[in-house]
Formats: structure tokens, C-alpha cells, sequence
């Protein structure tokens, strides 16, 4: 560790010590139940959403958010009756996050090794956050609890209530050239920081490994024990589902396929901008999963399916989801009420990722033994907006809108747009990222050469070890646990 590192790491050590803040361990976010028993009996006394130190312990999916405490981790299985698929499709909710997404853990993996390996000094840096959305929001909260400044890089044309809660935690925010799928005018905004400030810190979600390695140990094992707690005898975990996105929770897959080796991995994205499934490009609106890249953390070899959801049906389905016409409609053609009544846990992203559990199902003909999971990362909470969009342009929802959407994009949905991945497939895509990583963001064709083999994902697996002990040192330093 250089001079300046250790001097980094002390003044990161006294902000914590005088705001009172522990770092949890990665493990510890994965088994609340290892965190210390004085940290556990006083978080029922602070709001969740509250940019309090403590809500660091909370960055894990196993909140209640009945008690404040922890409990089993939150899922819901959604039924055949709206999936018209008879494979068990299960969500993990991010809803009962600190900032309501699981992205906030995505940035803790990115920010906590910086901070306790001396790279990042709260007290003089700037925590810069590349994102379409959530991680940012995630970034800024976390920012916050050290009481450093934060900077949201995010493309304008997202949803309003990402920019007002951005505005309310005293985020900077700086504004990209339009939406989702313009992930290359974001890294441009990061490289005018880098030159224009020496004290800003970038923590780029799509290389982060900080964001694959959270998913792989937290994540990965969240869905192991929602599999063991609900599987039937003779059910087998047959899928990890998620949206290419950062590409963060497809780590999760690659701890699944660990666990349970004849599984597969199926990646999502816009039908508008396919370009994992053909080098395509375009705009799209579903909002959380940027493109016309593939991230440098994505295990592309991993990956079994490519498929693409055209988000008009992620829209439409979220009017379907929330609207009291759609819960009718839904109630009356036999989806359990209980269930209808989850159905706003479901963001745009997270329909994304049902749409695409839902082919997944269809091709492989997976029957009513097999269980597929997926994350859903946010509610529609961070969407009425475009709710209210939608109905200034196309009118009040009705019963008759309600069975087209719920025909045409749940019980009609087909395998179109969904291609099985060969070993030839696999080095395409994983080819794709030279044009990106290696011409445009400095990384080396060695490295991603390297990222071919096995090796380099199990190798970065491994380091979680070496990252907790960190943390535990650096705790110590701090000595808060100590005091209390």
C-alpha cells in the first residue's frame, strides 16, 4: 500500500469512527444472522430509507419489513394462471432494499473495497455513478452514510422519481444525451470527469467486479435458499433469469450453475436493442438495462439463452399489473387475488425479467417440477409516472385493454427472439466487448483473453475472502463495535 493509500485509508477511518459506522462483511450480508447481536436489536428503531449508517446492514435480502429486522428472504412465486407456463417462476424482491432496489448492494460491492483498501477517501473524493438509474440511486445512499459527495450520472430522458429522489438526498446529477440505451454518452460524461477532476472516483457498475462478486455471495445464495425452503421433492432448479443490464445479477447464475450444474442461464434485453442476440443497436424504454455493450463482467461463456422482450409488452404489462381493471380482469380469468395483490412489487426491469423466465420455460418445455428464478428488482413506486404516461396518450385502461395485454403478452407469449447459445455463440458475443472495453475503455485484449477460461471467474470468486478480512481489519481500526 503506497503512502498516499494509507494516508486515504486512515482519514477514511476517522469519518467513520466520528459518524459511527461498521462495514459489514459480505458474508454477513449473506447470513444476517453472523452480524453482532447489538447491530441486529437496533435497526427496528431506523427508517429503512433513511441515509443512516446502520442501513448498511441492511443491504441484504433478507429484510422484514414488518418488524425491521431479518427474516427469510422475500420472493413471491408467480402462479400458472398468469404466467400460462406450468414450470415454478419465483422473484426475489428488491423492493424491501434501503432506496427500494437491490442496486444499492451493487454499489456497496463496487464502494466498500475501494474505501477500506485506501483507494477512495470520503473525506476529499467524489463518488461518481455511471447508471441508467438504480445504481446511481444506489451509489448516492450509500455516499450519503459516509457523508462524501456523490455524483449520478444518469440519461435524461428516465423516469422523474429518479431524479427527484437523486435531488433529495443532495445528489449532483449530471444529465446524459437521451435514455436507456445510451450507455457510451454515460462513459463519455466519466472520461470529461476524469480530466476535469483529479479527486473524482469513478465506480463504473459494468466493470466493477465489486457489483459481480455482491451478486455472486449475496444474491446467488439468496436464490439457494428460497429454492430450499419451497422446492417439492423431485424439483430441480432448472434457471437463473436476469436482464443483461450491468450484468451484475447474471453473477448470480454463475453461483447457481456452482450449485446445481445442469441449470442454465438465460440473459434478457430489449427486442429494440438486441445486441447480444445480433449485434443489434436501437432505443428502448425498459428502463434499468442499458446496452449496445456488453459488460466487462459478464461471464459471457456461462451464458445458455439469449433472449429479447419487446417493451411495449414490459409496459403494457405493467398497466396491466397496476391498474384496478387489470386486477379485475385477472381476479375474474382465475390468477389468485392474493396474487394480483403482489403484482406491483414488479417494476419495468422486473417484468422484463418475467417475460424472459416465461420463454425460458416455453423452450426448454420445463414442466411443474422445474424452478426458475429471477430477481425483481424494483416496484412500480419508481415508475407512476410513466403510468400517468400512458394514460394521457392512450386513455383510461380498461377491461377490454386488460384481456389483450393479458393475452397477448402473458398467456401468448412464444419463443420468438430467443436463441440457445452454441459454443460459437458464446465467443461472439464475448468478442463483442473488445470493441468497447479494449478500444474505447483501456483494457487489454490480454485480459480479455483471459476472461474466456473459467479460471478468471473462479479466481475473482475467491477474492471475497481477502475482501472481508479487509473489512474486518478496517473495522477494527474504527473501533465503533469496540466502544459500543
Amino acid at each position: 500500500m503506497t503512502d498516499t493509500a494509507e494516508q486515504n485509508r486512515q482519514r477514511a477511518i476517522e469519518r467513520c469512527r466520528e459518524r459511527g459506522i461498521v462495514i459489514p462483511t459480505f458474508a454477513q450480508l449473506r447470513d444476517p444472522s453472523t452480524i453482532p447481536a447489538s447491530i441486529v436489536e437496533a435497526l427496528p428503531g431506523v427508517d429503512m430509507q433513511a441515509p443512516e449508517p446502520l442501513n448498511l446492514f441492511r443491504i441484504t435480502w433478507h429484510n422484514d419489513p414488518g418488524t425491521g429486522g431479518y427474516g427469510d428472504v422475500n420472493f413471491v412465486e408467480l402462479p400458472p394462471e398468469l404466467t400460462g407456463v406450468p414450470a415454478r417462476i419465483i422473484g426475489l424482491i428488491g423492493e424491501h432494499f434501503p432506496t427500494g432496489a437491490h442496486k444499492v448492494g451493487a454499489a456497496f460491492g463496487c464502494l466498500v473495497p475501494r474505501l477500506v483498501g485506501g483507494e477512495f477517501d470520503p473525506t476529499r473524493h467524489r463518488a461518481v455513478w455511471p447508471s441508467t438509474g438504480n445504481y446511481c440511486r444506489g451509489g448516492a445512499f450509500d455516499s450519503a452514510l459516509l457523508g462524501c459527495r456523490a455524483v449520478a450520472i444518469l440519461p435524461e430522458e428516465m423516469s422523474r422519481e429518479r431524479f427527484e429522489w437523486l435531488e433529495s438526498i443532495g445528489a449532483e446529477i449530471i444529465r446524459t444525451p437521451g435514455g436507456e440505451s445510451n450507455v457510451k454518452e454515460i462513459f463519455d460524461a466519466c472520461h470529461e470527469l476524469r480530466r476535469s477532476d483529479p479527486d473524482a472516483v469513478i465506480f463504473n457498475q459494468f466493470e466493477e467486479f465489486g457489483n459481480y462478486l455482491w451478486h455472486y455471495w449475496v444474491t446467488g445464495p439468496a436464490a439457494e435458499s428460497v429454492f430450499a425452503s419451497i422446492g417439492r421433492p423431485g424439483d430441480r432448479f432448472a434457471a437463473w433469469v436476469g436482464a443483461t443490464g450491468s450484468a451484475g445479477t447474471l453473477a448470480a447464475g454463475d453461483y447457481l450453475k456452482h450449485q446445481f450444474p445442469a441449470s442454465r442461464i438465460t440473459a434478457a434485453e430489449a427486442l429494440q436493442c438486441p445486441t447480444l442476440l445480433m449485434a443489434g443497436f436501437g432505443y428502448h424504454r425498459i428502463e434499468g438495462i442499458g446496452d449496445k455493450h456488453v459488460p466487462w463482467i459478464h461471464n459471457v461463456r456461462n451464458t445458455d439463452v439469449v433472449t429479447a422482450i419487446d417493451d411495449e409488452a414490459t409496459l403494457r404489462l405493467m398497466w396491466l399489473f397496476n391498474d384496478p381493471a387489470g386486477h379485475e380482469t385477472l381476479v375474474r380469468r382465475g390468477v389468485p387475488e392474493a396474487s394480483v395483490e403482489k403484482l406491483p412489487l414488479l417494476g419495468i426491469s422486473s417484468i422484463c425479467n418475467l417475460l424472459a423466465s416465461i420463454k425460458t420455460a416455453r423452450y426448454y418445455e420445463f414442466g411443474s417440477g422445474d424452478v426458475l428464478m429471477t430477481s425483481f428488482t424494483d416496484s412500480v413506486d419508481l415508475y407512476r409516472s410513466r403510468l400517468d404516461e400512458l394514460e394521457a396518450a392512450h386513455g383510461r385502461y380498461t377491461e377490454t385493454r386488460a384481456e389483450v395485454d393479458y393475452e397477448r403478452y402473458l398467456l401468448g407469449a412464444t419463443t420468438d427472439h430467443l436463441r440457445e447459445l452454441s459454443h460459437v455463440d458464446r465467443k461472439a458475443v464475448h468478442n463483442l466487448k473488445y470493441f468497447t472495453w479494449v478500444e474505447q475503455q483501456g483494457k487489454t485484449a490480454e485480459e480479455l483473453n483471459a476472461q474466456w477460461e473459467p479460471s478468471y471467474w473462479e479466481d475473482w470468486a475467491d477474492r471475497v475472502s481477502t475482501w472481508d478480512a479487509s473489512i474486518e481489519q478496517f473495522n477494527r481500526d474504527v473501533g465503533v463495535l469496540d466502544a459500543g
